[in-house]
């Protein structure tokens, strides 16, 4: 506890790192604040019971509650996170694209200026299916032609507000902008959902197993999180040598580095996308509803075996499919021969790439596997008898993106600590980030 009070001391004593932390959550409590503004013509009081679920419910966790509120903010940062994928995938896929990844500051601000203006396309399209389909008659007090394109504008405006909050604590805050209003957005449920819990474990209702029965669940969420922290920081160091180069009486280069491959490489990506197809059947069904008595039923259910199989074997596809195009062991291979590095034992260039390349396919399929798990505890925690909207705590992407943005975080902040000869945030080891760089190697960087 005395190590916990010295290192909040030492994070008040460093001006620009306390400037940082109290313009960050000064944004994050704007963003939280105008989150409850509806959207003008809707009668909050008509509203009702408009909890989401499945997809929908997912979106509105992101969005902290703003989706099933009808708020300004509805869509949150998801067009944004969308038109990015978008942009990403582009790059990888297009040679125009690939040859501004390849111009440093000057082709990131292009692509940074084509992920906006698809921000706005796509926010555009949403907010006109958002409003014809989520928000009930009964509530709006507009015509419907001038209440469309109102909201359309607002929630248009309403995106574009919290991309520019986002950039603001990425520029003048403390982590990344983006990924922590979705964290806050996520967290904003967490009081809601243990209330709920506890109401049904220690209420009234002997069937609820009582206080053992809740201690047992925050336990497991505890491991969970855990778990989940060892498969986002694992990562397989390959060594890499440079060579010795003697110029007068100086040496360049002979030291060892590490490259670090990390377990799971492509993040949540694969359960956004493995989601996304999981939506499929639903959707059919509705567009078709002779389809409502097939097979397909089986997919509508979260928590069917069906359901869970076949999102697990997505997910892992969409792993190695993922980790296969954004990691390039060839690059890798050609940047160490550029630099004057080898991998001890391997042959410089061909031989290089598939020793990586073989690396990362034996360590991605653990990881892949680990993730299915860790995506499909939800559905696994709601057999077990747990409310869903707390059982969403217990894994898939909401549980990642906690872990991740608030390892991000704390790397920044040990950052700034190591910087000015204070001992980190933790008294043996130090922080590592999704980057799989630790907070030291940053410093010795800058």
């Amino acid at each position: 506890m005395k190590k916990l009070f010295t290192t909040l001391s030492n994070i008040w004593k460093i001006q620009e790192l306390k400037e940082r932390i109290l313009f960050t959550l000064l944004i994050l409590l704007v963003y939280r604040f105008v989150s409850h503004v509806v959207l003008p013509g809707v009668d909050p009081t008509a509203l009702g019971n408009n909890e989401k679920s499945g997809i929908l419910g997912l979106l509105d966790m992101f969005a902290g509650g703003s989706f099933s509120r009808v708020s300004i903010l509805a869509l949150g940062v998801m067009p944004y996170i969308s038109a990015s994928i978008v942009v990403q995938l582009l790059g990888i896929a297009v040679p125009s694209f690939q040859k501004m990844q390849k111009e440093g500051e000057s082709g990131r601000k292009k692509m940074n200026q084509i992920t906006r203006y698809l921000t706005v396309a796509i926010t555009i399209v949403q907010s006109v299916g958002y409003v014809k389909t989520q928000v009930p008659a009964e509530a709006i007090l507009l015509p419907n032609t001038l209440f469309l394109v109102l909201s359309t504008f607002v929630l248009t405006a309403g995106t574009l507000f919290v991309m520019w909050l986002g950039e603001k604590i990425t520029d003048k805050g403390i982590g990344n902008g983006t990924s922590l209003i979705i964290m806050v957005g996520i967290i904003a449920r967490l009081p809601v959902a243990i209330s709920q819990e506890f109401s049904a474990r220690v209420g009234s209702s002997s069937e609820g197993g009582g206080p053992v029965a809740l201690v047992l669940e925050i336990v497991a969420l505890f491991a969970v999180v855990m778990f989940t922290i060892l498969i986002v920081q694992g990562v397989r160091k390959v060594p890499v040598q440079y060579a010795k180069k003697i110029v007068g009486n100086r040496q360049f280069g002979g030291v060892r580095q590490y490259i670090p491959l990390k377990v799971n490489a492509a993040g949540v990506m694969p359960i956004i996308f493995a989601q996304a197809l999981m939506f499929i059947p639903g959707a059919l069904m509705q567009f078709v509803p002779s389809l409502q008595g097939s097979w397909l039923i089986q997919f509508s259910n979260t928590t069917s075996l069906a359901y869970s199989l076949t999102f697990a074997f997505l997910i892992i596809a969409f792993t190695f499919f993922y980790t296969a195009i954004t990691v390039n062991p060839t690059q890798m291979s050609d940047d160490m021969k550029k630099n004057g590095g080898f991998i001890p034992g391997i042959k410089p260039g061909f031989a290089t790439s598939t020793f990586i390349d073989d690396v990362i396919s034996k360590i991605t399929f653990p990881g892949a596997v680990f993730l299915a798990i860790i995506a499909i505890l939800p559905s696994l925690a709601v057999k077990f008898g747990i409310k869903q909207e707390f059982a969403h705590f217990f894994g898939g992407t909401s549980l990642l993106i906690l872990v991740g943005v608030v390892l991000d975080t704390l790397q920044q902040i040990e950052s700034y600590l190591l910087m000015r000869h204070y001992d980190g945030l933790m008294k043996t080891g130090r922080v590592t980030g999704r980057t799989g760089v630790p907070a030291a190697s940053s410093n010795a960087a800058l």
